[in-house]
């Protein structure tokens, strides 16, 4: 257990609804429990929207340290836009606002929009974002209804695949550098259609040398580690 105080770096898959820190903070309550100790350093590698599920690399003790180069690796996320509705936070946390056509859509189009995400360019955050504008998170200045000017932030699209058989409903794979929002993709993708799309489902597989296939599912990892197995 002295291995936790030290520093150990654990792999979980991130339930939907929960928010990172929601894990962090509870991994956190049972070590302190387990280990009977009144503080440990517990922190996560790079955030995950509640409605996201998936890769969450979480550090303790000392290797807490180590976070921000694991932030700063190469990350796979696969999930499903919905063409034809758009949201304000380009996913469902918040209801459909607009509505927009899709019939003129073919797949060469979709084919050809992905190609044009390929590469280094800039990035519009999302306004309903965690991103500091003037010292305060952007979503807490757009739920107030104040007018928020983003800046835009280099990121890279090393690769993009689509499968279109559900349409308009799209599933699609990416992947892409640290700091890129798959939800401003969603919203690019269907202003490039000429139409609307919305990040209905995200689910994050890697992140640098880590695979969602070695995670821990929550719950689980809590029962083994406090009924000492």
């Amino acid at each position: 257990m002295s291995e936790f105080l030290e520093g150990k770096t654990l792999l979980f898959d991130k339930p939907l609804t929960w928010t990172s820190f929601d894990v962090v903070n509870k991994i956190r309550w049972h070590l302190k429990q387990k280990l009977g100790v009144k503080k440990i350093k517990v922190g996560h590698a790079g955030t995950l929207d509640p409605l996201a599920t998936g890769l969450l690399i979480v550090c303790t003790g000392k290797h807490t340290k180590t976070i921000d180069s694991i932030m700063g690796g190469v990350k796979t996320y696969t999930g499903t836009f919905l063409l034809g509705k758009t949201t304000p936070c380009y996913d469902l946390e918040q209801a459909f606002d607009a509505e927009y056509p899709v019939e003129h859509i073919t797949q060469e189009m979709m084919q050809q929009v992905v190609q044009t995400f390929i590469g280094v360019q800039q990035q519009f955050p999302p306004i309903f974002s965690a991103k500091q504008v003037d010292g305060k998170r952007a979503y807490d200045l757009a739920r107030e209804g104040k007018e928020i000017v983003m800046k835009s932030n280099e990121i890279e699209i090393h690769a993009f695949t689509i499968n279109t058989s559900r349409f308009p409903e799209v599933d699609f794979e990416i992947t892409c550098s640290k700091g890129t929002y798959i939800r401003s993709i969603a919203n690019d993708f269907g202003k490039k259609l000429k139409s609307g799309a919305t990040l209905t489902a995200l689910r994050r597989t890697k992140s640098g040398d880590f695979s969602i296939e070695n995670a821990h599912q929550v719950e689980k990892w809590i029962d083994d580690l406090m009924s000492g197995e």
